[in-house]
């Protein structure tokens, strides 16, 4: 009997957790989501998502007395009200602007590509502070995906964009400053670099890549660049013009790789870092990671995807523990790559052999990092990665994943 009540009010619980998901049509196939871009495709029966899809309507979950779930057509206006409202402003007394701001950054997340692993309160403030003008360094380790949400950043806000990768330059006054040359004709002159017509771009965004990286002579060049209260570049070359000043609205985003296994990177000045405000990127779980793969390569076998996603996560755990076999771990960057390989036809222990076994020392025998990371992508190695890495594309697969994390 308590077995019973039990059962009830279980059923009762669910039965209050309405769910109510929209039918899209991806190619040949009727993917399931509800308004949180969560993935119920699996859950429904292909008939009932293809005829939702055909009527325009809703599916909502319900369950029977006996506690078994089923979908019921229900009018897309059912779906649309659980979809989460614009944030309302109208009880704010602010100027029309400030509204337009606010609107903006609390809807942004739709902005955010699907390729792009990135919780919403983080986005959100990214955007926030690219809209308000201010310096922002995203940091990280290698490979997480720093760059590649400072680019969706400038793609997002329309605004004209320029990139310097700083890790590459070797003569900083060059790059941000310029050069003296000398024509049989002109004389000497002075040839103004791309950044100094960068920030005399009203509302650009400039992209300041591998910070970290950069000569201190390039840090001590943008330190009036960054300064909110100086804003002007210092061109002691050019004749009849001491400074530069930066134009109204321009935003810089930096990126920086912070921390001693990063032996190529310098110290970062604290006086620079100050100029900025940090967004800090989370590296991936191996389910965010696994859920990455799948919507890059969705022909792959996922559970060779799995395997590449657990061996990444794996040796970030052991590099991370204190008595850790690995100085660092593999990088979603290096994940990616993995899943290519295996997108092109190579099997999961020839892309381990060639794009993750060189990232560590082969130094030390049969105690050596090398070795230690061989023996982990052998334990995998049994589970079918000699086998036919392509799956045939049925009505079940979604080319969608949608992985967001919020």
């Amino acid at each position: 009997m308590r077995e019973k009540l039990t059962k009830e009010k279980e059923i009762k619980n669910m039965d209050n957790q309405s769910i109510i998901v929209e039918v899209v049509k991806s190619g040949n196939r009727f993917n399931a989501f509800d308004s949180d871009g969560n993935k119920y495709t699996s859950e429904i029966t292909t008939g009932a998502r293809k005829k939702a899809f055909n009527n325009g309507m809703a599916l909502e979950r319900r369950f029977n007395k006996s506690g078994n779930q089923y979908w019921w057509a229900v009018p897309m206006s059912e779906f649309e009200k659980t979809k989460a409202p614009v944030f309302d402003v109208s009880s704010v007394e602010v100027p029309s602007d400030h509204a337009e701001v606010l609107n903006f950054i609390h809807s942004s997340y739709d902005l955010k590509p699907q390729g792009l692993v990135m919780k919403e309160l983080k986005w959100k403030y990214l955007i926030r502070s690219a809209v308000r003008g201010k310096n922002i360094l995203m940091t990280g380790p290698a490979g997480c995906g720093k760059t590649m949400a400072a680019k969706s950043l400038v793609n997002s806000l329309d605004r004209p964009d320029f990139y310097f990768n700083m890790g590459s330059t070797q003569d900083p006054r060059a790059t941000l400053i310029g050069n003296v040359h000398f024509d049989k004709k002109k004389g000497t002159y002075f040839s103004e670099s791309l950044f100094v017509k960068a920030i005399q771009t009203p509302n650009a965004v400039i992209l300041l890549d591998e910070l970290s990286r950069a000569h201190p002579d390039a840090w001590n060049i943008l330190m009036t660049v960054l300064d909110q209260g100086q804003r002007y570049l210092r061109l002691d070359e050019a004749s009849g013009q001491e400074t530069i000043p930066v134009a109204e609205g321009v935003t810089f985003v930096a990126t920086a790789n912070i921390g001693n296994e990063y032996t190529s990177t310098r110290v970062m000045d604290k006086a620079l870092m100050d100029r900025f405000i940090i967004v800090e990127m989370d590296v991936l779980n191996d389910e965010e990671e696994l859920g990455l793969l799948k919507y890059l390569y969705p022909n792959v076998d996922p559970v060779i995807l799995k395997s590449v996603s657990e061996i990444a996560h794996s040796t970030r755990l052991e590099a991370n523990s204190e008595d850790g076999k690995f100085m660092s771990g593999i990088s979603t960057r290096t994940s990616v790559e993995m899943a290519g390989l295996l997108y092109d036809g190579f099997g999961l222990d020839e892309a381990a052999e060639v794009c993750v076994y060189p990232q560590f020392d082969s130094s030390g025998g049969a105690d050596s990092e090398r070795t230690f990371i061989k023996q982990l992508v052998q334990k995998y190695l049994n589970d079918g990665s000699d086998e036919n890495i392509f799956n045939e594309v049925d009505d079940e697969i979604d080319e969608d994943n949608p992985f967001d994390v919020k």
